[in-house]
């Protein structure tokens, strides 16, 4: 089970850019020193639009004692006005053969098809996730991130195609066809 979603509250009626902190915390809440957090999406370091009501990041935890996290401290330590508004509807995702043809995630895929159904434009960024496979009763972790593309724009109700190139043609090709991989787009800037 993947565990680490981190939900972000914005009760601000504009999409907002968080710059969050944080600090691993035990099953006692007590700090663990030896793990350092970071983000999928960028919540960390200003590359996550989040809307009005509520968005998500994914955690991903390293060091000794990645596995024993049960819960982390979370600090805002900037926020500002997002230049673009953030979806009201999540933004998906198809992966595409080199042909167009939609295909697994699964697969080794050449393109991502980014889909908007709101009523105005935003912009995303893809990236491609790994997944370890632990121990039962142990948390399962993103051991590999690899962006697809860069900043993209999508229309209004509307797509947008992301090319598979350079590390991520690496990684889809070194890792499809495995048993824990994932695409997702985000609101970003």
């Amino acid at each position: 089970m993947i565990d680490q979603n981190l939900a972000i509250s914005n009760a601000d009626p504009n999409s907002v850019v968080p710059v969050l902190a944080f600090t691993a915390l035990d099953r006692h809440r007590h700090p663990l020193p030896g793990v350092q957090v970071r983000t999928v999406f960028g919540s960390d370091s200003g590359r996550l639009v989040v809307p009005h009501g509520w968005g998500y990041d994914i955690l991903r935890f390293s060091g000794s004692g990645e596995h024993q996290v049960y819960d982390v401290r979370v600090t805002v330590t900037h926020l500002t006005i997002a230049k673009i508004r953030a979806n009201l509807h999540a933004v998906s995702t198809q992966t595409l053969d080199a042909a167009g043809r939609a295909v697994s995630k699964f697969s080794r895929f050449a393109a991502v098809r980014v889909t908007n159904t709101d009523d105005f434009a935003v912009s995303a960024r893809v990236a491609y996730l790994v997944y370890d496979q632990p121990a039962k009763g142990e948390t399962q972790q993103a051991i590999s991130v690899t962006p697809i593309g860069a900043l993209v724009r999508v229309p209004a109700r509307g797509t947008a195609i992301v090319k598979v190139t350079g590390d991520a043609t690496r990684a889809v090709a070194r890792y499809s066809d495995g048993p824990a991989v994932s695409v997702k787009a985000y609101n970003s800037q």
